[in-house]
């Protein structure tokens, strides 16, 4: 008989693939997917879109981005799970939302045209649609997860309230908006971010920052390399490394 445990499960919800995932944000669920198995978890993986039943288990929640047309059709839906979001937010679920979901997980999204796109407030920022398109490669500092690399995109300009904070400092490229250095916005556990790429892939560190406060909430664990054996094996950290420092030299 086998003595080998049974994998533990980690449940990661994508919210609205369908509308929400123009830039290969789905990459994001497929990077948590692959991680958590090299650590020894199995994923349970989940995708949301208006109409379908919440998932009754969540660990791990993510998020895309999408054109305004997009944000309309799951407007009323994500304002009605709004509650859910919420209570997984303050009770530290970790979270990654780009772009458009960022976005709308602020308070409104105004378009160009004055039009409001209601938020569901979890973070405490405001988005003005502008004439100006902020695109291209972008290489910001974060405190906790050091050099944060990736592609924006986008015509809305997001700026901070007091009740966040920024995810990290821009050095190359635009981040939230024309006006401050910051990128992104970080409350609790849930990260906001403009970034694509997608973001995962080339910042492990924000992956793992994911993965690590979900297994430590289930089951009181911490991650370790030492339990990490394909990341090892395959030399992946260093083939991270090698494109991370690729990407950080790529033009504006």
């Amino acid at each position: 008989m086998s003595t080998t445990s049974s994998p533990k499960p980690v449940h990661v919800l994508q919210l609205y693939p369908r509308d929400m995932n123009i830039y290969g944000d789905f990459g994001n669920a497929l990077v948590l997917k692959q991680r958590l198995t090299w650590y020894g978890y199995q994923p349970v993986m989940h995708s949301y879109d208006p109409g379908d039943e919440f998932p009754e288990e969540v660990d791990v929640v993510v998020g895309g981005g999408g054109q305004d047309s997009g944000q309309d059709r799951i407007q009323q839906d994500l304002l009605g799970i709004s509650e859910k979001l919420h209570a997984l937010a303050e009770n530290d679920a970790p979270m990654l939302m780009i772009c458009g979901l960022y976005q709308l997980f602020g308070h409104y999204f105004e378009t160009r045209e004055g039009r409001r796109i209601q938020g569901i407030g979890l973070l405490d920022i405001t988005t003005y649609g502008t004439d100006n398109r902020l695109i291209g490669n972008v290489v910001s500092e974060s405190e906790e997860f050091g050099q944060i690399l990736g592609y924006e995109n986008h015509s809305g300009q997001t700026y901070l309230g007091e009740g966040v904070k920024p995810l990290a400092t821009v050095r190359t490229g635009e981040g939230n908006n024309e006006k401050d250095p910051h990128e992104g916005a970080r409350y609790r556990n849930v990260i906001g971010s403009y970034l694509h790429g997608s973001l995962l892939p080339k910042n492990p560190a924000i992956a793992d920052f994911l993965i690590g406060t979900a297994v430590a909430k289930k089951y009181g664990e911490a991650l370790a390399d030492s339990a990490a054996p394909g990341l090892t094996a395959l030399g992946l950290s260093e083939l991270t490394a090698q494109a991370r420092s690729v990407a950080a030299t790529r033009p504006r």
